[in-house]
């Protein structure tokens, strides 16, 4: 049973760091593109980060330069280093699965956590 549990979020003011982890029972990171969603109230999910099963890494435009995503394959975590946070960082953010090659649209994805809350606020 594939299960993802993510874990970190939390409240900071604007400039901050957080690191979000995802804990991965149930499916290979080294066979799996992992990627990192986020849903702001009122939004759609979207994409922020993936990390494809040959290393390839891609970021939401917006995130770019702040954001870094990685994978520690032997504790088969997934993780998130999120710096310079902004307000329009807040949100619910997901870790999710695909057996299927490098992808940003959420309905690429099979696999999903129940997600942890960001709040960027002053």
């Amino acid at each position: 049973q594939v299960k993802l549990v993510e874990s970190g979020g939390g409240s900071v003011q604007p400039g901050h760091s957080l690191r979000l982890s995802c804990a991965v029972t149930g499916l290979d990171l080294n066979a799996y593109t992992m990627g990192w969603f986020r849903q702001a109230p009122g939004r759609e999910r979207e994409f922020v980060a993936v990390i494809a099963r040959v290393g390839r890494t891609d970021y939401h435009d917006s995130v770019k330069g702040r954001f870094t995503v990685s994978g520690d394959r032997a504790k088969n975590t997934l993780y998130l280093e999120m710096n310079d946070l902004k307000t329009e960082d807040t949100g619910v953010y997901y870790c999710a699965g695909t057996f299927r090659a490098y992808g940003t649209g959420t309905n690429w994805y099979d696999h999903w956590g129940q997600g942890t809350q960001v709040t960027v606020s002053s």
